[in-house]
C-alpha cells in the first residue's frame, strides 16, 4: 500500500472528517494515555482538531481506525504537515510526544544532548512501568478484577506500584519537575497517570498504595493540575 499523500486518503477521516484539515488531527479519549497528547498540544501551542473516539461503542475496532492506526489504540494523530510536507499518521503516546516537541521545537523536550535522554528516560519510566502497573491496579482494584477471590495478582501491582511512587518520590525531592526547573515531557507522560491512581475519578487507589507518604508527589501533582494547559488539555475531546 502506497503512503497516502493527503490527509482524506487516510481512513479515519472517512468516519471522523476533517473540519480544519490543516491541523494536527487527534484521535483520542481523556484517559491518562489519552490526555498525554492533547496537554503536549496545549502546552506547545499548536494547533489541532480533536475527535472522540469513544470506547462505549468500539470506534478504535472500526476498520477506519484500524486501517490508520494498527494497534487499535488512542491517542492517535495525523499531521497533515509531516516530514516532507506529507501526512504523517502516528501511534504511541510516547512517539506523540517526542515527534510534536521535535516538530514545535519546543523546550518540552531539552536541546542538550545529556538531559535530552534524560528526560526520555523518565518518559520510558512512565512506557514501561508507570502506565503498565497503575493501569493493572485499576482492574484489580476497580474494574473487572476486583471480584476475584484471590488477592494476589491484585497485591502484586499494588507493590510494584509503591515501588514506583518511591521511585519519583525521591526524584522529587528538591526538585520543581523531573528534570529539576523545566517542564518536559516526562511530566506529561508521568502525572496524569498519578493523578488517575489516587483520583476518585480515577481509580482511587490512593489509600491502597500509600498516597499519604508521599507528600514531594503530591506538591508536584498539584502543580501540574494548576497549569492551564494541564486543565485544558485533561477535558479533550470533551466524552460528549
Amino acid at each position: 500500500m502506497t503512503q497516502p499523500q493527503v490527509l482524506a486518503e487516510f481512513s479515519v477521516t472517512r468516519k471522523w472528517p476533517a473540519q480544519h484539515p490543516e491541523r494536527i488531527q487527534l484521535y483520542s479519549l481523556p484517559t491518562p494515555n489519552g490526555v498525554k497528547v492533547s496537554i503536549a498540544l496545549e502546552e506547545m501551542q499548536l494547533p489541532y482538531e480533536a475527535h472522540l473516539v469513544s470506547f462505549q461503542t468500539n470506534d478504535q475496532l472500526t476498520p477506519e481506525f484500524v486501517g490508520t492506526f494498527p494497534n487499535n489504540k488512542i491517542p492517535a494523530i495525523i499531521d497533515p504537515q509531516g516530514p516532507g510536507g506529507l501526512p504523517l499518521a502516528l501511534f504511541e503516546s510516547g512517539a506523540i510526544l517526542i515527534y510534536l516537541a521535535e516538530k514545535s521545537g519546543s523546550p518540552l523536550l531539552p536541546a542538550a544532548p545529556a538531559a535530552r535522554y534524560e528526560t526520555l528516560q523518565w518518559l520510558m519510566f512512565q512506557m514501561g512501568g508507570v502506565g503498565p502497573m497503575f493501569g493493572q491496579v485499576g482492574f484489580f482494584h476497580k474494574y473487572g478484577g476486583k471480584d476475584f477471590e484471590d488477592k494476589r495478582p491484585r497485591d502484586r501491582y499494588i507493590n510494584e506500584s509503591k515501588r514506583l511512587l518511591g521511585v519519583l518520590e525521591q526524584r522529587m525531592l528538591g526538585r520543581q519537575w523531573i528534570m529539576g526547573e523545566q517542564f518536559t515531557i516526562a511530566d506529561i507522560a508521568i502525572w496524569p497517570w498519578v493523578r488517575n491512581i489516587v483520583d476518585e475519578s480515577g481509580y482511587d487507589a490512593g489509600e491502597l498504595v500509600g498516597w499519604k507518604n508521599f507528600p514531594q508527589l503530591q506538591r508536584v501533582l498539584a502543580s501540574f493540575v494548576a497549569r492551564p494547559g494541564v486543565q485544558k488539555g485533561l477535558n479533550i475531546p470533551p466524552r460528549g
